[in-house]
């Protein structure tokens, strides 16, 4: 976990790589109670809701990119998430998550990095961006 003198304007949070496989989303729908069918789990259901495959659930995206934070800030540290969905995640590709850090202040008593935060495909899909907030330990 960084503290908060050891960042700066611009630094990465990744990237790193994710593939949501067809057995994840089927456990993260069952964890999560999904109704079935549903178009995340099966293809005619998709099919009928206009999608060309099954998808990504939007909240297991979010746990996704959520995980990428905490993987650097540590557990607690997400702030705030505020993620604009552009386009359905397919399932078994190569996802590319990462963040860009662009402010760095303390509020309220907490060192706080802002970041733009990004989920990508393997040819410049931009599937899902926006911004969060982590909270950071001071030395």
């Amino acid at each position: 976990m960084p503290y908060l003198d050891e960042i700066e304007l611009g630094d990465e949070i990744g990237p790193i790589e994710k593939i949501a496989t067809d057995d994840d989303v089927i456990n993260f729908c069952d964890i999560w109670g999904a109704p079935k069918p549903n178009r995340f789990t099966d293809a005619d259901t998709a099919a009928k809701a206009g999608m060309k495959g099954t998808i990504v659930p939007g909240i297991m995206t979010m746990a996704m990119l959520a995980q990428l934070l905490t993987d650097w800030g540590g557990p607690g540290s997400v702030k705030d998430l505020d993620l604009v969905f552009r386009q359905p995640v397919p399932h078994n590709k190569p996802l590319t998550l990462a963040a860009t850090i662009t402010d760095i202040r303390e509020e309220d008593g907490q060192n706080l990095a802002e970041c733009d935060i990004l989920m990508t495909g393997t040819e410049g899909e931009r599937y899902v961006g926006g911004k969060a907030i982590v909270t950071l330990e001071s030395r």
